[in-house]
């Protein structure tokens, strides 16, 4: 069975969570390993964007579900495709 991400922006509020707990992201940031945001976009596989979290490049996201873990409010989950 294959999955996808999916964001439910009402739900977000901005807090980042997911985008310092992804290890996609913190493989490919210095700044979002350290626990902070990203200076520039390289890549990230989920950012959050004028305050609400924002599937990025989908492609480099490898399902492991770290973002949804860390997420409090339930804005990010899994769907079958």
């Amino acid at each position: 069975m294959a999955y996808r991400l999916v964001v439910h922006p009402e739900l977000c509020h901005g807090c980042g969570n997911c985008v310092v707990a992804c290890p996609v992201n913190a493989s490919k940031s210095t700044e979002v390993a350290g626990g902070k945001g990203p200076q520039e976009d390289v890549g990230l596989s989920i950012i959050v964007e004028d305050g609400v979290v924002r599937i990025n490049q989908l492609k480099e996201c490898k399902n492991c579900a770290t973002c949804i873990k860390a997420c409090p409010v339930g804005a990010i989950g899994l769907e079958e495709v």
